[in-house]
């Protein structure tokens, strides 16, 4: 097959039309575009440390609704998306001798040692056969050109410095505006068959109707989901009141598993929520949108900054902890049966829907690290491993500030379980929902049923270590919110702590979107 000026657009976290420069730049330089997604064997083996599969069912899923989404908006465009099994250095080499003629191959740059292995070996083939390459910069509201900073080395190890230097001294650049037509694939192309959840190894997950992100994948659904928070709802007003809530689909935007997919670009979202500033109201929760998508713009540079340290357990700060490796405690996180109901509640709306609110994620992630002492990659890869919004900067960035060996200028930060439980949970519904065992404890003493009397419990039909585990754990500290005397007068053994985990701080800086 002989084409003239061809080039091939690897597509990895970049599943959209929209803002899209890859697009773009092919649009002005080429006369046939082949769009393409390979679905690398590598994505679906095991983590690194804890060989936790690296592809969840809920993640699987959405990534295949998004492939597919895709492929329709480029056929009403006059184009496809080519789908191969692969790795991706094996199948554009293959490409590259099948077309005959390609002029380039061009993708969106990624931060991380894996993804950079990827694209050095893509680089290398094209080298060997003569081909250009050509790289765009596309993940970040920021573009990394217009970083305040000589370098990357000189990015500050504070988000607010970080912060406060990129809004007063750079400007989000405007979107691509979307392509009319595209050019087409050269003639004779196979599509290749989107895959199925068992072509990769995984099964097909139950859709639970409890899941506060029942939304599909994909950048038509994506920019549906921006259209009903912004302008159908006005749920964006009032954001900053209700980012913290547990149930429901409009606390919060929803946005981070289509940021983390590519299916939304964060430069439209900066530039929507400008326009609905301009119409509609500009206020804190307009602003903290914007707050949220440079927490995730942040722990990118971070990433490209401290290279391989994002996922050494020392983390950026070298510093030493003694982390547990019980891989009993881990399992009774994982799996929601910690005996603490807020934790529990959390763990099991994850491992059920692949998701789980912000809220949720600061306070399992403490209690896994600080009250557990466990070695926060574990988590980390459970995580990896579960959630459907995965993106490796945001996800180990925030554990290892979770663990204190990340981003984190103040010291000894831990959650208390019980706090914040009846503070965001005052009277229990989140809790109830997620853990049905407990639904005869009504209000707010479902947060602590270890300190209810053996009557209490026994009208609610719960009992301890048998219908629901008694705690792991209990901190000293969840005396001051709870009964102080324990299920039949004794006090429980605390499991020990480090010494640094033993300062309280509630905090509510945003980490996840």
């Amino acid at each position: 097959m002989s084409t003239s000026r061809t080039i091939i657009c690897l597509l990895r976290n970049d599943l959209r039309l929209h803002d899209n420069e890859l697009f773009h730049w092919a649009q002005r330089n080429a006369e046939y575009v082949v769009p393409l997604y390979c679905f690398d064997p590598r994505h679906y083996v095991g983590t690194y440390n804890y060989n936790l599969p690296k592809t969840g069912p809920f993640r699987l899923r959405f990534l295949l609704q998004s492939i597919r989404d895709l492929r329709s908006t480029l056929l009403i465009k006059g184009s496809n998306l080519v789908v191969r099994h692969g790795k991706p250095e094996e199948v554009v080499a293959d490409l590259i001798k099948q077309l005959g003629s390609v002029s380039a191959v061009a993708f969106h740059e990624e931060v991380c040692s894996e993804e950079l292995n990827v694209e050095k070996r893509v680089k290398d083939v094209c080298a060997l056969m003569k081909i250009k390459v050509h790289t765009c910069w596309g993940a970040t509201l920021y573009h990394r050109d217009d970083l305040p900073f000589h370098h990357i080395s000189r990015l500050p190890d504070v988000y607010t410095q970080f912060r406060k230097a990129v809004e007063t001294q750079s400007r989000v650049r405007p979107v691509f505006p979307d392509p009319e037509q595209l050019k087409p694939l050269p003639q004779g192309l196979e599509e290749g068959a989107i895959p199925t959840v068992e072509d990769l190894q995984q099964t097909e997950p139950v859709t639970d109707p409890r899941s506060a992100f029942p939304y599909s994948g994909g950048e038509s659904q994506a920019l549906a989901r921006l259209k009903h928070y912004f302008w159908d709802t006005d749920a964006v007003a009032t954001y900053k009141e209700t980012r913290n809530g547990l149930i429901g689909v409009d606390y919060s935007t929803k946005f981070a598993s289509w940021l983390a997919m590519g299916c939304i670009s964060p430069r439209y979202i900066y530039h929507q929520i400008k326009q609905y500033e301009r119409e509609r109201t500009a206020n804190q929760s307009t602003y903290w949108v914007i707050f949220e998508l440079l927490w995730r713009d942040y722990f990118r540079f971070v990433g490209v900054k401290y290279g391989n340290r994002l996922f050494q357990v020392k983390g950026l700060q070298d510093k030493s902890v003694p982390w547990k490796k019980d891989m009993e405690l881990f399992n009774a996180w994982k799996e929601g049966r910690t005996g603490v109901p807020f934790v529990d509640a959390n763990m099991r709306e994850l491992a059920m829907t692949g998701f789980m609110s912000n809220r949720g994620r600061q306070n399992v992630a403490s209690f896994l690290t600080k009250d557990l002492g466990l070695d926060w990659r574990m988590g980390a890869e459970w995580f990896e491993y579960l959630l459907i919004d995965y993106d490796v900067c945001s996800n180990y960035g925030n554990w290892l500030y979770s663990a204190g060996v990340g981003n984190d200028p103040r010291e000894n930060r831990k959650f208390n379980m019980i706090k914040q439980g009846l503070d965001y949970d005052n009277n229990g519904d989140y809790v109830r929902q997620w853990v049905p065992e407990l639904h005869g404890i009504r209000g707010a003493d479902v947060h602590t049923p270890w300190t209810l009397s053996t009557a209490a419990l026994s009208h609610a039909q719960v009992s301890l270590g048998e219908t629901y585990p008694t705690p792991i754990i209990i901190a000293p500290e969840w005396s001051r919110h709870a009964n102080k005397k324990p299920v039949g007068g004794k006090k429980r053994e605390v499991h020990s702590m480090p010494m640094w985990a033993a300062a309280v701080i509630d905090f509510s800086i945003l980490l996840w979107l």
